[in-house]
């Protein structure tokens, strides 16, 4: 029985009886009922602003979308596939399908408004048959609703960003709004593909131009950018709604305490600076000396990626650079190691990622040549087996960058535990600065 009439049906029969009025509640909030009042509340909307796979993983990371599907629509007589609609007989089609994503929402948590104004937001909608690189007329601008009121909703938001385009600066509005006829759904491998290809091609080609003044710095604020110009500096190319940029700021960025400072900008927000690295993808991580990019990455860096990355930048080819990744060793008394042996008060960090490793209360003199402690800093540092050379030791790595450090003994005094540390890979901070 369908569950509309059910429910209707129920609520005629109990509807004098205060005690079957209750049994009827619950029967009516039952989670078959629930869930077909639920999906009787969605709603949808087909939306096209370039490469569908930046598109879907940006609308899927807000809340009260259900689910984003990448897919294709608004074309005739070609085959909505992948294969057919890129093919470069089709590329000015103007009858060709558009890559396009299927946004299914909840509009009691987001409303179409809402929605709308993010797809404008999230794209150059003054592009026509085209965003960035990405050239054709697959990639074409366009709205495909499904009610009379996402219709109004999208013709008057049109109207108010072209307002707020042409006081930016910028041309016509080429987005097309039209009402959906059919939506096919793109092969499998399209669908979540930034998911499964965490460094995948994810373009950001948004103007910077917003709906409404934001209390947060948007991406059309102009930062100052001298301080990047003098020294080594980490920059990461962020924009909003990018589930990768928070994965690296997670996995990465919030535990970074190094010495080079790490900053993040929009990629409207990089003037003065010489790169060579295209911006256009999020994130992408440059690495600049004196304002100049000496290497960048496009795409999510692991942290092991990340800190490879920053010790070659830092460290270049030096011995440390070669303890840190390759596994090697100081040399006994290294100078490092003479530095280091009667130093003040104070904590050793990691080199590359800041965090606090060995404790001068810690060391001890063991007479071999190579720093010594008693212990390490509490869940700071990784021990694992190593077996190389013939030997069974156990070697230490630090937990946040994954390097190399040196190897632990149980030949302390009165057989206690030496943590044997490679000087090179270390800083050092006097307690209270």
């Amino acid at each position: 029985m369908n569950k509309i009439k059910l429910k209707a049906g129920l609520q005629a029969v109990f509807k004098s009886c205060a005690l079957c009025l209750t049994v009827a509640g619950l029967l009516l909030s039952s989670p078959v009922v629930r869930a077909e009042q639920n999906k009787a509340a969605l709603e949808q909307l087909v939306l096209g602003a370039g490469c569908f796979w930046g598109v879907e993983k940006r609308f899927e990371a807000l809340p009260g979308v259900v689910d984003a599907v990448a897919g294709y629509a608004d074309g005739r007589g070609v085959r909505p596939t992948y294969q057919a609609i890129t093919a470069p007989e089709q590329r000015m089609n103007p009858d060709n399908f558009a890559e396009v994503v299927q946004v299914t929402y909840n509009p009691a948590l987001i409303s179409s408004s809402t929605l709308l104004q993010f797809y404008f937001e999230q794209h150059d909608p003054t592009q026509k048959n085209r965003q960035g690189n990405d050239i054709g007329t697959q990639y074409r601008s366009i709205v495909l609703y499904s009610t009379p009121e996402q219709q109004q909703t999208a013709l008057a938001l049109k109207a108010q960003y072209q307002q707020l385009l042409t006081a930016a600066g910028y041309g016509e509005i080429q987005t097309q709004i039209k009402a959906l006829k059919r939506f096919y759904p793109a092969e499998d491998y399209h669908q979540d593909y930034l998911a499964k290809n965490p460094a995948g091609y994810c373009p950001d080609h948004a103007t910077g131009v917003r709906f409404a003044v934001q209390s947060e710095a948007t991406p059309d604020t102009t930062p100052d950018n001298s301080a990047l110009l003098t020294g080594q500096h980490i920059l990461v190319i962020d924009a909003p709604y990018c589930p990768y940029c928070a994965i690296f700021k997670r996995e990465v960025a919030d535990h970074y305490q190094g010495s080079i400072p790490m900053h993040f900008r929009r990629a409207q927000q990089l003037q003065g600076l010489s790169l060579k690295t295209p911006t256009f993808a999020t994130p992408t991580i440059l690495f600049l000396d004196n304002g100049v990019e000496q290497f960048g990455r496009q795409g999510a860096m692991s942290a092991a990626e990340f800190y490879q990355a920053l010790g070659y930048f830092k460290l270049g080819d030096s011995e440390a650079f070669r303890v840190a990744f390759d596994k090697g060793t100081d040399n006994r008394f290294c100078q490092q190691y003479e530095i280091f042996k009667n130093t003040p008060d104070g904590v050793f960090t990691d080199k590359l990622s800041g965090q606090p490793l060995f404790d001068t209360r810690d060391r001890f003199d063991s007479g071999t040549g190579w720093l010594s402690f008693r212990r390490a800093v509490k869940g700071a540092v990784i021990e694992q087996p190593d077996n190389s050379y013939g030997m069974q030791r156990t070697e230490i790595r630090a937990k946040k960058s994954g390097i190399h450090l040196g190897h632990l003994f149980f030949d302390g005094p009165n057989g206690s535990a030496r943590y044997c540390i490679n000087a090179t890979v270390l800083d050092f901070v006097p307690r209270g600065s």
